[in-house]
């Protein structure tokens, strides 16, 4: 009897172990990709939105966060990359560091997707090695107010980097200046 329960709690224990095992393996394979969105953009009378971005050290070094920001319509407005230290925070302005300088000029008014992918140093937003991991929350400012969520974790495809290194290459190279983004404040 006794037996029987010592194999059935080492059986639990070994199941325990094996699914967070599974759970972290998948949960890293997948961190180098992270989706978003954002409202109110500089817009009169609403506050600022945020972006919170964490380094949870998962290759022992520094990461990139390379950030694109997209109107609504899919064309991409800005894009940049971030260093960020092990364990180190990084808080993003949506009005002052992402929306404030798009290719188009002006400002980026209204709502937008960002999407962020995770690479090794150095920080190169138009030469993307998905690497590491990247945790990110954005604030959300609506007309019932201002929530917080974390950015979706999404499977990145071989053509979405392909996508986001050229359209940010063609950013970089014609935009004068205009759609790069800022990296905001660290710690």
């Amino acid at each position: 009897m006794l037996r029987t329960k010592l194999l059935t709690l080492l059986a639990i224990a070994l199941l325990a172990s094996l699914s967070t095992g599974v759970t972290w393996a998948a949960t890293g394979a997948a961190a180098t990709y992270d989706v978003n969105y954002f409202e109110n953009a500089n817009t009169a009378g609403a506050p600022d939105g945020s972006v919170h971005l964490i380094n949870p050290d998962v290759t022992g070094g520094n990461v990139c966060a390379n950030i694109y920001v997209f109107h609504p319509d899919q064309e991409m407005a800005e894009c940049c990359s971030c260093q960020i230290t092990p364990d180190g925070l990084t808080t993003l302005s949506i009005n002052g560091n992402l929306t404030n300088n798009p290719l188009t000029g002006g400002v980026l008014t209204g709502g937008g997707v960002i999407k962020i992918v995770s690479t090794a140093a150095p920080c190169n937003p138009t030469k993307l090695a998905p690497a590491g991991a990247v945790d990110a929350w954005g604030t959300h400012v609506l007309a019932t107010g201002v929530t917080e969520t974390a950015f979706t974790v999404s499977a990145l495809s071989a053509a979405e980097v392909s996508a986001l290194d050229a359209q940010c290459a063609a950013i970089q190279l014609d935009g004068s200046g205009y759609g790069v983004c800022s990296c905001g404040v660290t710690g």
